[in-house]
């Protein structure tokens, strides 16, 4: 096939200035590789060969490497060279266009998770189409404005736009997606499956999140499951049933550590595999291409680690068996040694999982235990934490029951990867997007090297302190043409450093001439000769001791002892190095948003019914922070939260302009109602945010005070605009001013003392309830008659009856409809508080809401539920 350029003339230098290299990997190998060689080279490009498949790819010589991923040796380096690293889909898309296609749309890179992508935004307001084209052009797609043949993606709310009738007229082959698939996957940092947003009819609107949800699994998750295989593989056969001589270890040599405890039997049938794969069987880790071992603690590991080798651990080398293809120990974390003592402070966690299924559900128990938790095939009410795929399955009920952190498996990966504990309230790590099973996203999270290095093996941990002397080999102090820099090695898929060869490398030429500091061991066969060595003493001479140092004098002592009390010391170090470089310092660290100097175009405000939407942010902290960076804007002289107000409803241009305008008046609209200081209502109202704002006693105005302030231009004095609202104060039964008054004196503790239930589909909602009785000094629990309440309950009354006259520890309340679901709850309710020793009451909602509005106890009959209450829906 030729290219065609613009005349019309058939065209062969398309490619003309292309040197190529194809990885052969499983999606791209035989046949198809020499397809696209030959499309490639009729159109003018050239083929790059390396002469043996050892050798490293000559990437002094090329432009282009086609792959379908980024897991072979050369990545990183070719992306410090500056090579173009494709998918072959590149090559088809620059012939249609006649022209090379864009590099960076075709990348194989997983933190690109858009490439490929070209999208087009239809009938979308400005401000969401500026978000998604801003998130696709970061993840590595492409934004087209008119609808052409080469768009994959149409993003739009119905079928109807003019922009989705053309493409259905030109008949384009692409998705109509709702744009909340571009929100999910930016939320989440991973990109899922878009069939349940595409349009005609997508299944996220038409299918409510309680429905169950079909398993999703990953079929690469094979061998990967597991840092300690139980059974040695076969290599991958040929379609004709033949078994492919292995090759993936051509030219290397292979170090196995002691701690692998591996039997005679299975350590010959492995060595046997390595030497007839090509490959050979080192003692000497200075000598060897790849090491592996069990445990992240030996200084072998801390050699090998340091001059750039690889480093994996069975499983990962039964992985290169099987696949007969290379792949970085990196990338799958448990292809990585592991730490024997386990993450520092996950001992204390005891994890369960929900809605994973086959490999990536073993997979998730096993890094649960290789980071040091605790893991419970069934969950209760001890448990620190469940990880789920999505929110429907009993366990999710009852996780929310007992107050169970609900967290995806990317807070388990990450906090591994990372080698830190990941705080659960990071939102990524407790989204679940709806219709949508996580785990098809299981397994993708390669281990952090960065963050390994300064852990395990730091600069100068590699130092041997049983061997005297100077002229130790230390591979680490020369670097290999192809090492990887600093800044690939922080990216997400870090592939180690392998040196060029052995003629290339300065270091192997000083082994050659001089002894290793290593004993060979003796059921070990090996295929160099018989080199000399210095025997060493051994390195298991006691739990916890590697190494046994010889008692020396002089420097090079003071120097091992500073060696070993810098590795001690080196999870505080980096952790202090973290911290500090954050935004603000240790104490004030961490970027926030500056809503009070630029108005953000593309904030969503969500509106309910009675504008309730509450988002908890911590504004004394920002708005203190704010001003120290601002110069043009000072301090805000009131913090305003709004209940009710409709001025903005449906137009969030409008809203973003005006509260811009109000922020230079110095009045900053807030949504966190605890740390405003005033509240501004149209009335007297029973919504979440008016009745928890009332809680810390806020002057409380009419709403026509940020009206006027805004058709003025100027802030107007507040003590003008003091809610008056005598009909809603007669409708209540009290005065506002001696509710704001009788709040100041509470404090925040009018239910101090009381144990509070809610059922779970009470009108409004349990968390709005759960926020009205936490916000005074109460506790609230859902209630839905599971076993293990008791318990929940005792520990709760025994936190806080303390005997106060508020507290009426004698009573446990539980909030209820008159539904017949609810009412089937209210037997259960008092057999249980009465089983206890207290007095149950189950009361309507209005009981507190009145008490909360008020600020004062009061009983009314009528907020008592009886059976006679119960209303029948026919």
């Amino acid at each position: 096939m030729a290219a065609i350029d613009l005349d019309g003339a058939e065209s062969k230098s398309l490619f003309a200035q292309v040197q190529f290299y194809i990885v052969q990997t499983e999606g791209l190998a035989g046949d198809s590789a020499r397809e696209l060689a030959e499309l490639l080279e009729e159109n003018g490009a050239h083929s790059i060969t390396r002469r043996a498949i050892a050798n490293p790819i000559p990437l002094q010589d090329l432009t282009h490497i086609i792959s379908t991923t980024t897991d072979f040796p050369e990545y990183e380096a070719a992306n410090d060279a500056l090579k173009s690293v494709v998918k072959p889909d590149w090559v088809r898309a620059s012939i249609a266009k006649g022209r090379l296609a864009n590099p960076r749309q075709y990348s194989p890179d997983p933190r690109l998770f858009f490439s490929g992508l070209v999208v087009c935004c239809a009938d979308l307001p400005s401000g969401d189409s500026d978000a998604i084209i801003g998130g696709v052009l970061a993840m590595g797609g492409l934004y087209s404005s008119p609808v052409s043949k080469m768009v994959t993606h149409i993003v739009a709310l119905t079928m109807d736009s003019d922009k989705c009738v053309t493409a259905i007229s030109k008949n384009v082959k692409c998705k109509y997606v709702l744009p909340h698939w571009f929100d999910d996957c930016l939320r989440l940092g991973k990109r899922i499956d878009e069939a349940p947003y595409c349009l005609p009819d997508p299944e996220i609107l038409r299918k409510s999140p309680e429905e169950k949800l079909l398993d999703a699994g990953r079929q690469d998750m094979q061998g990967a499951s597991s840092p300690r295989p139980d059974r040695l593989p076969t290599p991958s056969s040929s379609p004709s049933a033949n078994r492919r001589q292995l090759t993936v270890f051509e030219g290397k040599k292979v170090m196995l550590s002691g701690d692998l405890e591996l039997g005679s039997r299975l350590l010959g049938t492995i060595e046997d595999l390595i030497l007839k794969g090509g490959g050979m069987v080192t003692g000497s880790v200075y000598k060897a291409d790849i090491f592996i071992c069990h445990y992240r603690e030996s200084l072998d590991y801390r050699i090998a680690s340091r001059a750039g080798k690889d480093v994996g651990n069975l499983a990962w080398l039964y992985h290169l068996i099987t696949h007969n293809a290379w792949t970085s120990p990196l990338r799958r974390l448990l292809h990585y040694p592991v730490a024997r003592q386990g993450l520092p402070g996950f001992s204390r966690f005891r994890i369960s999982l929900s809605n994973y299924n086959g490999e990536a559900r073993v997979y998730l128990e096993n890094l649960a235990k290789v980071a040091g938790g605790e893991f419970t095939k069934t969950m209760k009410e001890d448990n620190t934490h469940l990880i789920t795929a999505h929110m429907v399955s009993e366990k999710c009920d009852a996780a929310k029951e007992w107050n169970i952190h609900m967290v995806n498996h990317l807070w388990l990966e990450e906090s591994y990867a990372k080698w830190q504990i990941q705080t659960v309230s990071d939102p990524r790590y407790n989204y679940f997007p709806t219709r949508t099973n996580l785990g098809e996203v299981v397994g993708q999270t390669p281990i952090d090297r960065q963050a390994v290095e300064k852990v395990f093996f730091p600069h100068g941990s590699d130092v041997d302190p049983s061997v005297e002397g100077d002229d130790v080999p230390r591979p680490m102090s020369v670097k290999s043409p192809n090492a990887t820099s600093s800044r690939s090695m922080n990216a997400l898929n870090a592939h180690p450093p392998r040196p060029a060869g052995s003629q290339d490398v300065p270091f192997r030429a000083l082994q050659s001439d001089g002894p290793t500091p290593k004993a060979s061991k003796e059921n070990r066969r090996h295929t160099e000769g018989n080199a000399v060595r210095t025997p060493a003493p051994s390195r298991f001479v006691g739990q916890g001791k590697e190494n046994e140092t010889p008692s020396t004098s002089g420097s090079r002592s003071a120097k091992d002892k500073a060696v070993a009390k810098l590795h001690d010391l080196a999870p505080d170090i980096a952790l202090f190095q973290k911290e500090i470089k954050r935004v603000g310092g240790v104490t004030h660290g961490g970027r926030k948003s500056s809503e009070d100097m630029v108005p953000d175009v593309n904030r969503k405000r969500s509106v309910s019914k009675e504008d309730d939407t509450d988002t908890g942010a911590d504004e004394e902290t920002r708005v203190t922070k704010r001003a120290k960076k601002s110069k043009s804007l000072a301090p805000p002289s009131m913090r305003l939260a709004l209940s009710g107000y409709k001025g903005w409803v449906g137009a969030s241009k409008k809203e973003n302009e005006e509260r811009a305008r109000l922020r230079e008046m110095g009045i900053l609209i807030l949504h966190d109602f605890v740390s405003c200081t005033h509240l501004a209502s149209p009335q007297i109202l029973r919504t979440q945010k008016f009745i928890c704002a009332l809680a810390h006693a806020p002057i409380i105005l009419s709403t026509d005070f940020v009206n006027d302030c805004l058709l003025q231009n100027k802030r107007l004095e507040p003590e003008d605009y003091l809610l008056q609202d005598t009909e809603g104060e007669k409708r209540m039964g009290y005065k506002l001013s001696d509710a704001l008054a009788r709040a100041k004196s509470n404090k925040g503790q009018l239910l101090r003392g009381y144990a509070i239930y809610c059922t779970e589909n009470i009108q409004g909602g349990f968390e709005t309830y759960k926020s009205i009785v936490e916000v005074n000094g109460g506790k609230c629990l859902m209630y839905r008659a599971r076993a293990g309440s008791t318990a929940t309950l005792r520990a709760g009354l025994d936190d806080e009856s303390d005997g106060s006259e508020a507290g009426t520890p004698g009573y446990v309340y539980l909030i209820s409809g008159a539904t017949p679901e609810e009412a089937r709850l209210w037997p259960k309710f008092r057999q249980m508080i009465e089983g206890v020793g207290k007095l149950p009451l189950v009361v309507r909602h209005d009981w507190v809401l009145d008490l909360a509005l008020s600020q004062k106890h009061q009983w009314r009959d009528i907020y008592n539920l009886t059976d006679k209450d119960v209303t029948v829906t026919t």
